[in-house]
């Protein structure tokens, strides 16, 4: 009950988005307009934290997923009969709130009840869980159209998940009732604006709601929140950006699904080395590494699309693209629940969310407009700059308000 709904909800939310770029195309959109239309499940994402951070305050982890769940298929029918690009939109949208809900309701729960010793495996556990539907979805999306001969049959399986999770979540196990709260031995978050590393324990927050959250927690917020940021802006660009590329190749549906989905397998993978790592020897030594990685591969990959075998040159860097994000599983995730406060976590995980989420959602718009203006190819390069700065940010900024090493 702690893992399987996430399973379920990112394995129907996975076998959607590699196909959201096609959809809007046969639905009128062009490459940049494609680009716009997929931004809109991040800027759902984004929109979802504050709202679901005061929702998971008020009604708790469970029912906030229930509602979420609820959504969804809303989302999923609104997905599956839109006549036109701007009700897609809409319904992919409201998807990313649903997803914002969802994954604060869960973040919430193992903050409050994984020890910190292990915390970054636990994490590692559900971030692995999201990485699993990215793994599994496209593989399903790419049957079903082959059955189907159409895009849309994804989305059955967005429905599906759906309708499986809400009535498992509301009538099983309440995970909440059989596992006790934990408080936390240390809190990394600076109370109030003054940088330093944090040591000792921090008042509690519960009562001040998302916005005064933000300005107590400015500190750690704007620095370290801003790499964090990066790490989300370059994750979310690689979504968004893969899709368009085997559009812009020529490539059909089944065949970029597949892509998708073999870049999925490798993320998929790693995801529990990413958390053995974290607790291990420190943050940064995930958190560095992938995004140094995922850099590289950007700027290798946009001077591909002319080549002879630019079809090998995207396989080639969707695979290491993936190796980067799976080496940095769960790692957003673990520095949000080590930085939140003692008791009632979830207005300073919203605040949290909403930062990096806010790169998630800036990703997407910034490769549609460069695209549109100069090339996708110049888009892809830019996401890589702004992988290697985040990577500068996290060595930075690290340890200034974590230990070099957990505990």
């Amino acid at each position: 009950m702690v893992y399987a709904p996430t399973v379920l909800f990112a394995l129907g939310e996975g076998a959607v988005i590699p196909l959201i770029p096609v959809i809007a195309t046969n639905l009128g959109a062009d490459v940049s307009m494609a680009a716009l239309v997929t931004s809109a499940l991040v800027i759902g994402q984004l929109f979802g934290n504050i709202p679901a951070g005061a929702l998971v305050a008020k009604i708790g982890e469970r029912f906030t997923m229930v509602a979420a769940g609820t959504a969804s298929l809303v989302a999923g029918v609104g997905m599956l009969l839109a006549p036109t690009l701007a009700l897609f939109a809409v319904a992919v949208f409201l998807l990313g709130f649903c997803a914002a809900a969802f994954g604060l309701a869960r973040h919430a729960f193992m903050t409050t009840r994984v020890p910190p010793r292990f915390r970054a495996r636990a994490l590692s556990l559900l971030g692995g869980s999201f990485r699993f539907g990215v793994f599994v979805g496209p593989f399903l999306a790419a049957g079903l159209i082959q059955l189907t001969g159409t895009e849309m049959s994804s989305i059955w399986v967005l429905l599906a998940c759906a309708a499986v999770i809400v009535p498992m979540v509301l009538f099983g196990p309440d995970p909440e009732k059989s596992n006790p709260v934990l408080l936390k031995p240390t809190g990394a978050a600076v109370a109030e604006d003054s940088g330093e590393v944090v040591t000792g324990s921090i008042p509690t927050l519960d009562q001040r709601g998302v916005f005064r959250t933000m300005w107590a927690y400015r500190a750690v917020l704007m620095r370290l929140g801003i790499s964090a940021s990066a790490l989300s802006a370059v994750r979310s660009a690689r979504q968004v950006i893969l899709p368009l590329w085997g559009v812009s190749l020529g490539l059909d549906a089944t065949t970029i699904a597949l892509v998708v989905g073999v870049t999925g397998a490798i993320d998929f993978a790693l995801f529990y080395a990413s958390g053995q790592v974290m607790d291990r020897f420190g943050r940064i030594w995930a958190a560095m590494p992938s995004m140094l990685m995922m850099g590289a591969g950007f700027i290798a990959l946009s001077f591909t699309h002319e080549l002879d075998q630019a079809a090998m040159w995207f396989a080639l860097m969707a695979a290491v693209l993936g190796v980067a994000n799976g080496l940095s599983s769960g790692i957003l995730l673990t520095f949000g629940a080590d930085l939140a406060p003692e008791r009632e976590p979830a207005a300073f995980l919203g605040s949290w969310r909403t930062l990096t989420d806010a790169g998630g959602a800036a990703a997407p718009l910034i490769v549609a407009g460069v695209t549109a203006a100069v090339s996708l190819p110049l888009a892809t390069g830019v996401m890589g700059v702004v992988a290697l700065l985040g990577a500068a940010g996290f060595v930075r900024w690290t340890p200034r308000f974590l230990p070099k090493r957990p505990g």
